[in-house]
């Protein structure tokens, strides 16, 4: 059966990140699964994805850390050959607690590095491997509780505009070279 491709789960093992898993298996994508440890439930999925008649990996690294998700990355284009679909799942809750007195420095941390670090690391290394590839991809990544409430959370790539915030801070020889260097040859305006 052939694939539509390589994706990546961060935070695999249990919830939503094993729901997308299964799903881009279903629709045709080997999956390679990752998780902070090898749990029952991670060795569960992947066994459950071949079961499906696609091939699976298992990668253990903790998303907060940019040497284990740059090495991650690396695992799984040796073992797959490509990345194509990178979904940033992984994320930890924060205290039940609604009172921000309460919030700690050490948990405020912990939220920030897995569910900002580690998005923002997954998504840096695995557009680096998608740009090394030469023919594009996708990239996903989970949001907040947001989306309880009806709300869609969506992002947008715009490219090079010609702002004060893009070319107020460069030097004028760089200026200059800007629209060569750029995709459509120009900065939009």
């Amino acid at each position: 059966m052939s694939s539509k491709g390589i994706a990546l789960v961060t935070g695999a093992a249990q919830g939503i990140g094993r729901a997308i898993a299964l799903r881009l298996a279903d629709d045709g994508f080997d999956v390679a699964v990752n998780d902070i440890s090898v749990s029952a439930e991670l060795q569960n999925l992947a066994k459950e994805i071949q079961g499906r008649g696609r091939t699976s990996s298992i990668h253990v690294a903790d998303v907060s850390q940019d040497e284990q998700v740059k090495e991650m990355i690396e695992a799984v284009v040796e073992k797959h050959g490509s990345l194509d679909v990178m979904v940033a799942n992984a994320g930890v809750a924060g205290p039940r607690r609604m009172v921000i007195a309460d919030v700690t420095v050490e948990e405020w941390d912990r939220i920030m590095n897995v569910n900002a670090r580690g998005t923002f690391l997954s998504y840096k290394y695995a557009g680096l491997q998608m740009v090394k590839q030469g023919r594009g991809g996708r990239i996903i990544g989970a949001s907040s509780l947001a989306g309880k409430q009806g709300i869609t959370v969506n992002a947008y790539a715009p490219g090079l505009i010609e702002t004060p915030l893009m070319f107020g801070s460069l030097p004028t020889e760089l200026r200059a070279s800007v629209g060569t260097s750029h995709v459509v040859e120009h900065p939009g305006d």
